[in-house]
Formats: structure tokens, sequence, C-alpha cells
């Protein structure tokens, strides 16, 4: 059988899929996407490799591929190309936008696609390579990144992105008013929480996590009187947690078996009151497993550094009613599904 057209062309944009990230990791390091959204405009190749400090050849390459991917756009004006963002760029590969997803572009770049090179060890030993990632004998990811103030920035500015661009749909995809005092388990910095009271300006939320994360996010929160916002150390999954209205798992339980997980949903139904409830955050697989593709590439990401997985709506059912939870609704989004459930 030949190949058709459409399988040639997708398997040339998966054989060179890690080509792509070092592309827009590189164009967002340089600073193309700010510069041409500080002009306003059009410029052309020499102008932007003049301002940015780069070689002219290496930069023209640099943009015409940025076409190609459709990040930038490019106009002929006195028979010159000259370049411009799309919205696409404009929106997440600006650094200066609210949206940005730079600070999670350079975590793909420096630290997931270098680990990637330990897939093929993971899927034949059924186990998480951390030692291996980090040279060490920890096998505790998030150990390994408290070990590192830069490791650690690394990674909260990641997930603080994540949450600039997808937390307002999940944190809208029920209404929560009627919860005034929020914990955010395992929220690292106060990116999602941000996001939380923006959109709910009655609630207070207390982010509970591990001593060194919270020493670090203090550093870079904003204050805490503006935006209803404490922090309170801790390790949720064997000392108490804070008293709430509406206990928040983002991105957690993915991170552990179910076990561990029934455990913890467990400890939060019976730390809850009556008609308190828990918000889950997570990708969602189909329950035929055949999707969504965010889903799949989490999952392999979760047997790569971690002993979790991600899940169907019916195994997050199983886990939430077995805990306890009643009411128990989902909301799929963009990327991410929110899963509420309700003591």
């Amino acid at each position: 059988m030949d190949c058709t057209e459409e399988m040639v062309k997708i398997l040339f944009q998966h054989q060179h899929g890690f080509i792509v990230t070092k592309i827009m990791s590189t164009a967002c390091e340089l600073g193309v996407f700010d510069l041409l959204l500080e002009s306003g405009g059009f410029l052309s190749s020499a102008e932007i490799a003049e301002r940015l400090g780069t070689s002219h050849m290496g930069m023209k390459r640099l943009l015409e591929a940025c076409v190609g991917l459709k990040f930038l756009r490019m106009e002929w004006k006195d028979n010159e190309g000259v370049y411009g963002n799309t919205d696409l760029a404009n929106l997440c590969l600006a650094k200066s936008s609210p949206k940005s997803q730079c600070r999670y572009i350079r975590f793909c770049s420096e630290f997931l696609y270098p680990s990637s090179q330990y897939l093929t060890k993971a899927v034949r030993e059924g186990k998480h390579q951390v030692p291996f990632l980090f040279d060490t004998s920890e096998k505790d990811i998030y150990t390994n990144f408290c070990s590192s103030e830069e490791r650690l920035q690394l990674f909260q500015n990641a997930m603080g992105d994540a949450w600039s661009l997808y937390g307002q749909e999940v944190i809208s995809a029920f209404d929560l008013s009627s919860f005034h005092i929020v914990c955010d388990l395992g929220g690292g910095s106060d990116a999602f929480a941000k996001q939380y009271v923006s959109l709910y300006p009655n609630s207070t939320v207390t982010i509970f996590d591990l001593p060194e994360v919270v020493d670090k996010a203090k550093k870079h929160s904003v204050p805490s009187e503006k935006y209803r916002i404490n922090f309170q150390s801790g390790d949720f999954l064997n000392d108490p947690i804070p008293e709430a209205d509406l206990y928040v798992l983002a991105r957690v339980l993915h991170s552990w078996g179910d076990e561990k997980c029934l455990a913890l949903l467990t400890k939060l139904y019976k730390a809850c009151k009556p008609g308190c409830g828990v918000l889950i955050v997570e990708t969602i697989l189909n329950e035929d497993r055949s999707g969504p593709l965010p889903a799949h590439i989490y999952s392999i990401l979760m047997l790569l550094v971690l002993e979790g997985k991600e899940r169907t709506k019916s195994e997050y059912n199983t886990l939430l009613g077995a805990a306890g939870f009643k009411d128990i609704q989902f909301r799929k989004g963009q990327v991410y599904a929110a899963i509420y459930g309700r003591k």
C-alpha cells in the first residue's frame, strides 16, 4: 500500500514535532513575538535581526519557519518580505500577553523534551524514571523540583501560564459563588487562585502546599489583602487540612494511583460539612480511551515522571462515589475538564 498525501503529511509533522517546540521556544526566548507586538505592524527580517541582536540569515530562517507554522504572517512590501504576528502569537507567544504560554513552552523545551529520552525505558519497565531525569536516588519528582530554586521556579512558571489560559474556563464551568472559603490543595503559586478570586471576588482562597513551595510562592505573590489569597504550609496527604467550603484539586489526582487518590478524596469528604464540595480539574479520557490527544499526552508524561495516570469520566465517578461524594457533575473544556462533587 502506498502512502497517501495525507499520510505523509501526518508522518512528517509528527517525526519533526520536537523541532516545532524548539522553533517556538527559540522565537519566544529571543523576543520575536514581543517585538512584533510592540511594533504594532510588520517588520523586515533585517530589522528584527538588528533589534534582537541576531544574525540576519538565522533570523530570516526562523521567521520563515514561524510563518509555515502559522505563528507569523508574511506580506510583501517593496519586493521584500515583512513579518507580523498572528492572533495566536499576540495572545499566547508574546511574553507581555496576560495569557502568554512562553514559560510553559520553556518548561517543555528544557525539562519535558530531555526527559522524553527515557520514555522507552519507562514503557519497558512500567514505572517512572525520576532518578534518571534528575541523576539522584530521590524518586519523588516534587522533592526533586523543590531541591532547586531554579527548577521549582521553572515548574511553577509553567503551571502559572497554563492557568492563565485555561483557568477561567474550568472555574466558570459551575456556579461556585456560594463557596466563600476555598482551599486549593497543591496549588503551588497563586496562579489558579488569582483566576478563582477574579471570578468570585467574595471568596477567600488558601493555598495549601509543601513548605518549600509556599516559601517560594510567597516571594512572587501579590499582596494577599488585594486578592484575598493566603498560604499555608503542609502535606495534604499526611497533615490536617484547612477548613473550607470547597476543596480544589487542579492537576493533582493524575499524579497518583487509585489507592492514594481514594485516600485523599475520603479525607476531604470527612473534612467537608454537608453542602460543601470538591472541584477537580484534569484532562479526561474518552470511555473507549480513544482520545482526546491532550489526555494521551499527559498520560505518557505521568508514566515518565509519576505513578499516576489520566482517567475516564466513569473512573473519576467511581473514585468520588467511593469517597462518599454525591451529585457528581462533569463539564468538558478545550483541554481540561471540571469535575464537581458535594457532600
